[in-house]
């Protein structure tokens, strides 16, 4: 009898060694799925983050590209659009003088900008002007070949 007790005790034991070993590992393995998921979350989370970062910089740096390209085209459309008037202006002054050419239209140019350009300076600058001397140089340039 004492060996079917010993026994008995022994299952019992056995029993509630594997009960308890088998409820701690479940408790052991919710932990670590939870664990799990909460770390898959802040894994998502921070790449979401990490991409919305990535994307930003890229989007910084395409714009800060694209600013660079308008600066860029900025001076060729200011000379395009400069040259687009000055054929309008030209257009117009050949309709005024049908039997002049573009050298003619350059000289007459000329003189209204060294005239403007010195009244221009005279008034702003009073002494700083340029000598009539270079201002007139050109134009008696274009004088002699009229």
């Amino acid at each position: 009898m004492f060996g079917l007790f010993k026994n008995i005790v022994f299952l019992a034991w056995l029993l509630g060694a594997l009960a308890s070993l088998s409820i701690g590992l479940t408790w052991w393995s919710l932990q670590l799925t939870a664990s799990v998921a909460r770390l898959t979350t802040e894994a998502t989370a921070t790449a979401l983050k990490h991409r919305k970062e990535i994307s930003r910089a890229v989007a910084k740096t395409k714009a800060k590209a694209r600013l660079k390209q308008t600066l860029v085209m900025v001076p060729i459309a200011g000379i395009a659009a400069a040259a687009y008037f000055e054929e309008q202006d030209y257009q117009e002054w050949k309709q005024q003088n049908p039997n002049g050419n573009r050298q003619d239209y350059a000289c007459e140019i000329a003189v209204f900008s060294a005239e403007v350009l010195d009244d221009s300076l005279r008034e702003i600058l009073g002494r700083l002007t340029p000598s009539e001397e270079r201002l007139t140089d050109h134009i008696a340039k274009c004088n002699t070949q009229q």
